[in-house]
């Protein structure tokens, strides 16, 4: 058993490194273009800006705070919904006969526990956590969706569930679309009201503003099925059925399931669960919201830094339209980090709003070339210390999500 554990460490460590070397000389040109820019003042497309090393090298600081604000998300919320938990509990325990005490006493005490969990949860500690994610979703391939399963993995010594997990990382996609969608409609506002929009790129905008209501419309269909408990389980017999269905069409009808319907229906209910936590006590949500927002703001802001670095902070309007819909594609596309599209897309907004090609490939390739090397920097360690203390039992829980109950 040991030689089996010590084996799955070495191969999952193996794999790991391999995805980092992957994503590092996938990016191998553009890593080369943003050192000769900073360095040489040789920028993309054969042109001279005069950037300020000093002002980029604000971007370190500065990313490792947006990381760590958006491990705050995660935890401010499992904070605030123990606490809320627990006075749950001691409202339900004066009210319950004799015959319930022993019930609510034992379930008063995991509150207790929860809520002793966090307050001995330093800040180093949430950062180590939060940076080992931000890692985790630009390393391996699965467009954000293995920084699900690690974390549920990581916060299952919090009491947090599959589902749980899923609802925070939902919650957290909620707030920060909805910090997006706010900027960016002020970036269209000043944009347009400036005249700064070419006519031939009020297209663009409206795709953008096409795709801020389809993303939103998916969020309310999510939170629509966990607020019914009927939607609930027609959702998962459904789910359960269509992905098992896949199954035996790809296997020849040799593996004819793989999930069970009460997994679902579990998964579901779980979400279920935070979802009437969060509508009953929505003071719980005051801190996530602000933490998203800030972890937003910093996100649009480190191209701003860059923009700043070579003498252009006049494009942060286009910045913030083109990051809104950067994030979608980065985090729908299967490539490490949305490694490709983001920069892409991005770009590609930026100079149809009216930005210069060689701006904006330069604000963009260098702020990304960045953000990825400090990725792998600040994270990469401690992944590594936290999955050389895996369990056997834990293997399937990591990358998959699955419960950890």
């Amino acid at each position: 058993m040991y030689n089996e554990k010590a084996m799955f460490k070495k191969i999952l460590s193996i794999v790991t490194l391999l995805l980092v070397g992957v994503v590092v000389y996938g990016a191998r040109n553009e890593i080369v273009s943003a050192f000769q820019c900073i360095f040489g003042g040789q920028c993309m497309d054969g042109s001279h800006f005069s950037i300020n090393f000093w002002i980029v090298l604000l971007l370190i600081p500065e990313q490792l705070f947006m990381y760590y604000s958006a491990g705050k998300i995660f935890f401010s919320y499992m904070a605030g919904k123990a606490k809320s938990q627990k006075n749950i509990t001691k409202i339900s325990a004066g009210k319950s006969i004799k015959s319930e005490k022993a019930k609510s006493e034992k379930t008063d005490t995991d509150a207790n526990a929860d809520v002793k969990a966090f307050e001995k949860l330093t800040t180093w500690q949430l950062a180590r956590i939060s940076f080992e994610l931000n890692f985790v979703n630009h390393a391996i391939p699965s467009g954000g969706v293995s920084g699900l399963g690690y974390i549920t993995w990581r916060l299952k010594k919090f009491g947090a569930t599959a589902g749980q997990v899923s609802f925070m990382y939902l919650l957290r996609y909620v707030i920060t679309i909805l910090a997006n969608q706010t900027q960016t409609i002020l970036a269209i506002i000043f944009l347009l009201v400036t005249n700064s929009v070419p006519n031939t790129a009020l297209w663009m905008v409206g795709a953008v503003a096409a795709m801020s209501v389809g993303v939103i419309l998916g969020i309310v269909l999510m939170i629509v099925i966990v607020s019914n408990r009927k939607l609930i389980d027609f959702a998962a017999k459904k789910l359960a059925a269509l992905i098992n269905g896949t199954v035996r069409i790809f296997t020849f009808g040799k593996k004819k399931q793989i999930i069970e319907t009460k997994k679902v229906q579990k998964y579901f209910l779980d979400l279920h669960e935070d979802f009437l936590t969060a509508k009953r006590d929505k003071k719980i949500l005051v801190g996530p919201v602000l933490w998203g927002f800030l972890y937003n703001f910093l996100e649009i802001a480190t191209y701003e830094i860059v923009a700043i670095a070579i003498g252009h902070p006049e494009i942060f309007p286009q910045i913030m339209v083109a990051e809104a819909l950067g994030s979608v594609v980065g985090a729908v596309l299967p490539t490490p980090g949305g490694v490709g599209g983001y920069e892409g897309s991005m770009v590609a907004v930026m100079t149809v709003l009216g930005s210069d090609l060689a701006v904006a490939s330069t604000t963009v390739l260098v702020t990304r070339m960045i953000v990825l090397l400090n990725t792998i920097v600040s994270g990469y360690g401690f992944y590594q210390n936290a999955i050389s203390k895996i369990g056997k039992e834990e293997k399937q829980k990591i990358f998959e999500g699955e419960s950890a109950e």
